[in-house]
């Protein structure tokens, strides 16, 4: 008997059609003598809608009651796969993420899970029943629902997964595994059979929507193996797990990221400790900065720019100008009309001449490149946002085909 962790995302419990048929392959596994866990998320858009409804009342909610609130969607879908699961004849138990052990730090809206209590699911599946439990979400310290932020239900799913020891985790979406790019941009996008935790984590930081990329740090860390397959056919599929350097293809994906914003500092003072300075408040607010570009220091003065998600833009740019008028810098501006063009792959380290082979290409297709950004892994071009695609379609041929 294998103990199997499942998760499933919106998409594949946008309505109950689709729930009536994820009961049915849950069933068809538990029937063939495994012992099932089951992580969902919100239906479709559920999250979405209830981020406007709450901005409806108030412009700017406050993040505790924003967790609650977002926690009811995960708990909806759960109680109707309960549901769809018990209509067929099995048992079921629906748990929201505190039911189920889940323990978090107090960071509202992205919270970081600091333990699991597994007992009530081993009690659960001893008596035989499938366990349900809400993605998404864990309870503080301090006794607060938490949410773990976008894509939390993977990070539930593999954090659940290292909790139990499972036989086997499987990540379950809308899509067929993991490809080289976006199919949706680019049609000969290929799915990628295996691929290591370190290309997935750098592909998720890079901006692909597959996973989030603080599930994948999780996975690598406590070397969880996992899946990612599709919920709708049971065709492709990508293995994650540890994967030897061997000899091969140099580039195993490309991703495009438009959901970039840059952000200048002009004429900052060039002393020790601006930078801790700086990254310190942002850091200190919850904002991951990316890509950090410092111009060689003129007359004791230089400039500094880093990039950062979008959706952190407005709240990294008030934090800059506070940081700025405390360091003496003349000016900060923003530019939300850029975008990342990354290529990612184990190979790299061991082939000389691929950063030049991706910047020849682009400056084939007259695309100027902003920022760079490199690692053993990982090449990273900020270009602007009119010529993303151009970039992805033309970097993808280059590399992959």
């Amino acid at each position: 008997m294998a103990l199997i962790v499942q998760k499933y995302g919106g998409s594949s419990v946008a309505n109950p059609e689709r729930i009536k048929n994820i009961a049915k392959k849950i069933i068809a596994r538990k029937k063939a003598g495994n012992d099932i866990v089951v992580i969902v998320s919100a239906m479709g858009e559920t999250t979405d809608k209830l981020i406007r409804l709450a901005r409806q009342i108030h412009p700017a909610p406050p993040s505790q009651e924003m967790d609650l609130l977002l926690s009811t969607g995960e708990i909806v879908s759960v109680a109707l796969l309960a549901i769809a699961i018990e209509s067929c004849g099995h048992q079921a138990v629906g748990l929201p993420g505190f039911l189920a052990g889940i323990t978090t730090d107090t960071s509202h809206t992205k919270a970081r899970i600091r333990h699991i209590n597994p007992n009530r699911i081993l009690e659960e599946l001893k008596n035989g029943r499938i366990v349900i439990i809400a993605g998404f979400q864990g309870i503080s310290f301090e006794n607060a629902i938490t949410t773990l932020g976008r894509g939390g239900s993977d990070l539930t799913a593999i954090a659940i997964a290292g909790a139990l020891k499972a036989d086997a985790c499987e990540i379950y979406t809308d899509v067929e595994g993991v490809f080289t790019t976006d199919p949706r941009l680019i049609p000969e996008a290929k799915i990628i059979p295996i691929i290591s935790h370190e290309e997935l984590l750098e592909m998720a930081s890079a901006g692909a929507k597959v996973m989030q990329s603080r599930a994948v740090e999780f996975a690598q860390k406590y070397k969880i193996p996992f899946v990612v397959k599709s919920s709708f056919t049971n065709k492709g599929g990508t293995m994650v797990r540890d994967v030897e350097l061997k000899e091969g293809a140099v580039v195993s994906s490309v991703i495009l990221d438009e959901n970039q914003a840059k952000i200048t500092f002009f004429h900052v003072p060039d002393r020790p400790g601006i930078a801790a300075q700086i990254f310190g408040a942002l850091g200190g607010e919850n904002i991951n900065v990316d890509m950090i570009v410092q111009n060689v220091s003129k007359k004791d003065y230089t400039d500094l720019s880093f990039t950062l998600n979008r959706a952190d833009l407005e709240k990294g740019l008030k934090i800059s100008k506070e940081v700025a008028r405390k360091i003496g810098c003349r000016e900060v501006s923003a530019d939300d009309d850029v975008a990342k063009i990354t290529i990612i792959g184990i190979g790299m380290m061991n082939h000389p001449g691929v950063a030049a082979r991706m910047f020849g290409t682009l400056a084939a297709g007259k695309i100027n490149i902003e920022m760079i950004s490199t690692s053993e892994i990982r090449i990273a071009c900020v270009v602007r946002k009119r010529d993303g695609k151009k970039a992805l379609a033309l970097v993808h041929k280059e590399f992959i085909g």
